[in-house]
């Protein structure tokens, strides 16, 4: 029996495989000012078990679902519940195949969020936003003082 191929950068991937992707609380800065955005994006197994856990997180959301209900080919589709307004996140097809490959690799963390089905119990938390164009400049500042022995040879 041969099986079809879904997606032609992911062979060892198909539409029915498991996946769950979240809906997160993300900042961008623009012109000084910071502004708050929700980005859809998946979540991977490990990822997945330690929210779970009650770890703090920018996520409102996890929805469990199948490849070919968030990809149609190589182009992300909005997940059904998912706000018109949130926007799919950078990379988000080369993520969704990792993500999926993490559930194939694992398969108890299935029955964490079960196919059809959505979360929303997290510690949802913005104190630590997660800026997602923020770039760090290095200034001389940042340097550490070194002892003048430690690059001697005594």
């Amino acid at each position: 029996m041969t099986t079809a191929i879904s997606y032609p950068n992911a062979p060892d991937l198909n539409a029915d495989d498991y996946i769950v992707v979240g809906l997160a609380t993300c900042f961008v800065k623009e012109d000084g000012e910071v502004h708050q955005i929700e980005v859809i994006e998946p979540i991977p197994s490990a990822a997945l078990e330690a929210l779970l856990k009650g770890i703090p997180t920018s996520y409102k959301l996890a929805c469990a679902t199948t490849l070919g209900t968030v990809l149609d080919n190589d182009t992300p589709l909005l997940p059904a519940g998912f706000p018109e307004s949130a926007q799919i996140g950078d990379e988000f097809v080369p993520r969704v195949f990792a993500a999926a490959r993490t559930y194939k690799r694992r398969e108890s963390a299935k029955s964490l969020i079960p196919l059809g089905t959505s979360y929303t119990d997290f510690k949802y938390s913005t104190e630590r936003k997660r800026v997602l164009n923020a770039t760090r400049v290095v200034t001389k500042e940042d340097n550490v003082k070194q002892h003048s022995h430690t690059h001697k040879v005594l």
